[in-house]
């Protein structure tokens, strides 16, 4: 069968996620024309001891499916069973396999994503730290690796203080980048022997060679592989920065991904076994989640922000245009890393997010008993609302982290020297404008399973102070890496699953930009022959229900910019959802009292507006 015919074919879809804790399957079958999820089961992950096998998480995990389903998934011997298998020959060409089922047996396709064992955690190299450095950062981040360490020729360290951390860190994978082609090759060749001062030995692997992807100037790959022959499994790709005002980090990418599932993938325990399951190879947690964010983005032909905040990490996606940006925080979560939070943000950044009074001692125990207790829930609206508090920062600041980096490169006059062009050529503006922003998608527990939609809803927006006419939304059980893997081989199926199953809308928002006087006029939004005047400093819901779409006329004060300039009336469709359609005529940048007390007057307001229980 041709790979062409899969999607004419394939009516059973099983996919898993291999987590740092959890792995949970999900069945998506074809029904009445169109793909819908079925059943979603969990085990904890199995990829440590006592059971140093992944695909017994797996396992139990696809069994809960069989017990939910009454369908017969797992062979006799535990294994995923899948009709489909999709293999590439020697030229990478994809050909597709057919395999044999029991009646009424198994899934035509089964697909896995992982970040079990740590994910993938990278070292990134560059010769100047604000250029080809950046650059790798953003192909490392975007191919879903958490950068552990950024070594540049210029950072500020010496060279063995360089050696010795690129000793140390042992990651799974180094990207070296740096000078156009045609360009430096001192520099990389400085680089190249740095690593062998170093001898980096993989995470993973004992008696394996580290794999390091060359990115760089063209003309130092041959000095550079001279010096890393036989001491790392090296690779040549595209130069990241050919020439000072283009990037090209796809190629890569694509090279991380496959050196991913190749070299770091195959040596977890239970992995080899676990990709002789799958029809199609194994992928990476975050990087299936951006393919997700890439897919929706593209689809609907608009610009996406997504986050997945988690018990250490928080990551947050982009899609600008034709643009898509990943970025992971490493020490920003919700239990194994609180503590950093309540480091980074400061006691009184995240006590303005409180509708009560604490002291900052209360708050640090508070937040230390979550750190060495992880994996407890709150019992009290008191608790409760410290770590809806905590995650405000912790998106915060994951979100200021992600704009620094997803960066446009400005222009370069080809009329300058060197020095001076590597002066104008870092990066210039963020291409996260809020204003040109049509949706957001959260997840992670905080804000997929909070007791209140609405609570989801006034934390991103108070993180994130989304501009203008923004769609809110959250992943209902956390399916989108299994949506992603499953969106590179059956578009159509993840789309159909990721709209009707996977979010949940919770409305649209509506936010001016601009400051002014409580209790003054900010903006009217008339819909349906009413009409709704909102004053400053207010949060106000108009009723729209889940599934309707209307369109409203936004009508602001001189003073401020809903999207179409200061004062300028416009139309707009809007969305409704589980909060209703929400004005946010707090103003951008938004601004709380300095006193407490009052700060926790306006927060209890607020809170209120949203019918959010005390």
């Amino acid at each position: 069968m041709r790979i062409d015919d899969l999607a004419a074919s394939v009516k059973s879809i099983l996919a898993t996620d291999c987590g740092s804790t959890t792995t949970k399957a999900i069945l998506i079958e074809y029904r009445e024309g169109e793909y819908r999820l079925v059943a979603r089961g969990e085990a904890p992950t199995t990829v440590e001891a006592p059971f140093d096998d992944v695909t017994v998480g797996v396992t139990n995990a696809v069994r809960e499916l069989e017990e939910l389903t009454g369908r017969t998934l797992l062979s006799s011997d535990g294994r995923v069973m899948s009709r489909y298998q999709i293999s590439r020959d020697t030229d990478g060409n994809q050909e597709l396999l057919e395999n044999d089922l029991p009646n009424d047996g198994g899934v035509d396709l089964y697909l896995s994503t992982s970040s079990a064992g740590g994910g993938l955690q990278m070292t990134v190299a560059g010769v100047v730290k604000a250029m080809s450095a950046e650059s790798a950062e953003r192909a490392a981040l975007g191919a879903g690796a958490i950068i552990i360490d950024t070594i540049a020729v210029d950072d500020g360290r010496k060279d063995y203080q360089k050696v010795e951390r690129i000793r140390q860190l042992r990651p799974d994978m180094i990207l070296m980048s740096g000078g156009i082609d045609g360009g430096t090759v001192t520099h990389l060749v400085e680089l190249a022997e740095m690593l062998v001062s170093a001898d980096p030995q993989p995470r993973l692997g004992q008696g394996m060679q580290l794999p390091v992807i060359f990115a760089g100037n063209r003309d130092a790959y041959p000095p550079v592989e001279e010096l890393l022959r036989d001491r790392v499994a090296l690779r040549q790709v595209e130069n990241l920065r050919p020439v000072l005002e283009r990037e090209n980090l796809q190629p890569a990418r694509e090279a991380i991904h496959e050196l991913f599932l190749e070299h770091v993938m195959q040596q977890a325990p239970g992995y080899a076994k676990l990709s002789q399951w799958v029809s199609s190879g194994i992928m990476s947690t975050p990087n299936a989640v951006g393919k997700m964010m890439q897919a929706a983005a593209e689809q609907r032909n608009i610009n996406v922000l997504g986050v997945d905040i988690g018990g250490a990490t928080t990551d947050v996606f982009s899609v600008f245009g034709d643009v898509f940006n990943r970025t992971v925080s490493a020490n920003l979560g919700m239990s194994y890393s609180m503590c950093n939070v309540l480091t980074v943000a400061g006691a009184e950044n995240i006590k303005r997010w409180l509708p009560f009074t604490i002291s900052d001692a209360d708050l640090r125990n508070q937040l230390r008993n979550k750190m060495i207790r992880p994996t407890t829930i709150p019992q009290r609206k008191m608790d409760l609302a410290i770590e809806q508090a905590v995650a405000r920062e912790a998106l915060r600041l994951a979100f200021e982290h992600h704009k620094s980096l997803a960066r446009g490169l400005k222009g370069v006059q080809t009329r300058r020297t060197i020095g001076e062009a590597l002066t104008l050529s870092g990066t210039g503006e963020t291409l996260v404008q809020m204003m040109n922003l049509q949706l957001i998608v959260g997840s992670g527990g905080v804000l997929s399973h909070a007791p209140q939609r609405e609570q989801a809803a006034l934390m991103m927006m108070d993180a994130y102070q989304p501009e203008g006419v923004t769609v809110l939304t959250v992943d209902s059980i956390f399916m989108m890496p299994q949506l992603g893997v499953l969106s590179t081989l059956l578009p159509a199926a993840a789309a159909q699953v990721f709209e009707r199953d996977c979010l949940i809308y919770l409305g649209t928002c509506i936010a001016p930009i601009g400051t002014g006087r409580e209790g003054y006029l900010c903006l009217t939004i008339s819909m349906e022959d009413k009409s709704y005047p909102v004053e400053f400093g207010k949060l106000v819901v108009i009723p729209l229900p889940l599934g309707s779409d209307v369109e409203v006329e936004i009508k602001p004060e001189r003073d401020y910019d809903a999207g179409e300039g200061k004062g300028r009336s416009f139309r707009s469709k809007v969305t409704g959802g589980v909060c209703g359609l929400i004005v946010d005529a707090r103003g951008r940048p938004l601004a709380l009292p300095n006193d407490e007390s009052k700060r926790a007057d306006k927060i209890r307001e607020w809170q209120q507006a949203l019918n959010i229980e005390a």
